[in-house]
């Protein structure tokens, strides 16, 4: 049967998938906000053994409580909002893996960034 899925497991999931088994973070900088890329829905259905269609109804809430968006040809990003939760996780049960990937200063620096902003 498959497992019950939430928000913060697929946020999990998607730090377990970058930072432990692909060992690659793709973060975009602009003036205004960090965002992070997702896994695609199907990865993230595939990692956590469970039917694809049990995913995207999370995704669905996870774009109405602006967490992520969806990009043409891009894929899924984090809003701001989005990307504190990511990089607070990170920070809090990933972090040496996160820092191996992003360096110590730049993952610092990115923490520091996303304190000063207020709420998206």
């Amino acid at each position: 049967m498959a497992q019950a899925l939430s928000i913060d497991i697929l946020f999990d999931a998607a730090i377990r998938i970058q930072v432990l088994h692909d060992r690659n973070i793709s973060v975009s900088f602009s003036e205004r906000q960090i965002q992070v890329k997702f896994p695609t829905t199907r990865r993230l259905a595939e990692f956590l053994e469970v039917p694809h269609y049990y995913v995207l109804p999370y995704f669905a809430m996870m774009e109405q409580e602006e967490l992520v968006t969806r990009a043409e040809r891009v894929g899924i990003l984090t809003t701001m909002k989005g990307t504190k939760i990511l990089v607070g996780l990170m920070k809090t049960h990933y972090r040496p893996e996160a820092e191996k990937i992003l360096g110590p200063e730049l993952f610092n620096d990115i923490i520091n960034a996303l304190s000063r902003y207020g709420d998206p």
